[in-house]
């Protein structure tokens, strides 16, 4: 029992570890995308879902093998993780052209601001949501 709070007391610690490596590893992969090639350098929004489309397998993987540890049916866990990012991919996709149309903010810039914005509610989604009721590792 006492090893099981231990543990439970040290997932914030692990999904901030995650999370770091999470937004390194989606906040770098969309530049790179964007820079790769001319095609994506003036087509951003299908740079930004070909990392969104990776960022979140990277992502899902890391949270439930790292933080959360579950053994729950992978598709239900998934299906609700993905849910999280799906509304917020959408309203990145309505987000980003304005800024980088009418704002006239660059691409990477724009997407940093709003990556800040996704951080705030993930944990609690995933802790309460994605990951709730799945045996523990």
């Amino acid at each position: 029992m006492i090893r099981a709070r231990a543990k439970h007391a040290q997932r914030p610690l692990r999904f901030v570890a995650a999370g770091a490596a999470n937004t390194a590893f989606g906040l770098a992969l969309y530049p790179v995308l964007l820079w790769s090639t001319p095609v994506l350098q003036r087509h951003y929004l299908l740079a930004l879902g070909i990392a969104q489309a990776v960022s979140l397998c990277f992502a899902f993987a890391t949270y439930k093998l790292g933080v959360f540890r579950t053994r729950g049916n992978i598709a239900r866990e998934f299906s609700a993780f993905s849910s999280f990012y799906l509304f917020n991919y959408a309203a990145n996709w309505a987000a980003l052209p304005v800024l980088v149309e009418f704002a006239a903010i660059p691409p990477v810039i724009a997407q940093l601001g709003f990556t800040a914005v996704l951080i705030v509610g993930s944990y609690f989604w995933h802790s309460r949501v994605s990951f709730a009721g799945s045996k523990q590792a």
